[in-house]
């Protein structure tokens, strides 16, 4: 074990607390060793359990990606639609007032999707901070209103030909104008401009506007969706 790093053999996974809840742990498996055991995730559980942690989540997973975790007794969070837009037929992007977000936003960055989303779902510092540095490259805009207050912001990352939608919120009082669209289509266009082939977003179920939106802009639904998995830890 190093540091939030938990290593068995080849097996390595990344811990931290899940959106600052100290109750609640991230189980992340890095990418560069192979796919968890059920018995490596088990230990996972148990060395978290020790750290005082109540339950174990795990970011949205493929179906390929969950075999270890359910093979461990994981069980299914939430089920997520994958969506896809190949960046081939993009609408004009509304002519409403975004701009990129600086540091000093973050504050209000964080209202704004504490009001979007269940406690679940929301971000905290530490959590925007990993969404921004999830890609090699991101862009990072704000919409405002004309005294500069947020009212919205986007967060769309890049990694080669791949593009990512990561985050989108617009504050309750300010929807039903166009700016959830000019965000995403925003990222879109920049994604585009540097040759990505294609972009992925997810959502969750229940989540039908956003859902809409999505569909509207050219994303369409893949046939096979994600899911964040979870155990209790102790039992």
């Amino acid at each position: 074990m190093a540091g939030d790093v938990i290593v068995v053999g080849a097996e390595r996974a990344r811990t931290g607390p899940w959106r600052g809840d100290r109750h609640v742990a991230l189980l992340t498996p890095l990418p560069d060793g192979p796919p968890p055991s059920a018995e490596f995730l088990r230990r996972c559980v148990d060395v978290l359990a020790q750290r005082g942690y109540r339950r174990v989540v795990t970011g949205a997973l493929a179906p390929a990606e969950q075999i270890g975790f359910l093979d461990a007794g994981f069980e299914v969070a939430e089920d997520l639609h994958l969506l896809a837009h190949d960046l081939v037929r993009l609408p004009s992007r509304p002519r409403l007032p975004l701009r990129r977000a600086g540091s000093d936003d973050h504050a209000a960055v964080l209202a704004v999707d504490h009001e979007s989303f269940s406690p679940f779902w929301r971000l905290d510092d530490s959590g925007l901070r990993d969404t921004l540095d999830a890609t090699p490259r991101v862009r990072f805009r704000v919409s405002h209103d004309a005294a500069d207050h947020v009212t919205g912001y986007a967060i769309v990352g890049r990694a080669g030909r791949r593009g990512y939608l990561q985050r989108l919120a617009v504050a309750p009082g300010a929807r039903q104008r166009g700016l959830g669209s000019a965000l995403v289509l925003d990222g879109l266009w920049w994604l585009r401009r540097w040759r990505v082939n294609r972009a992925l977003v997810n959502t969750q179920y229940d989540n039908e506007g956003a859902l809409a939106l999505y569909l509207r802009l050219g994303f369409s639904a893949e046939p096979i969706g994600l899911s964040v998995l979870e155990a209790a830890c102790g039992d």
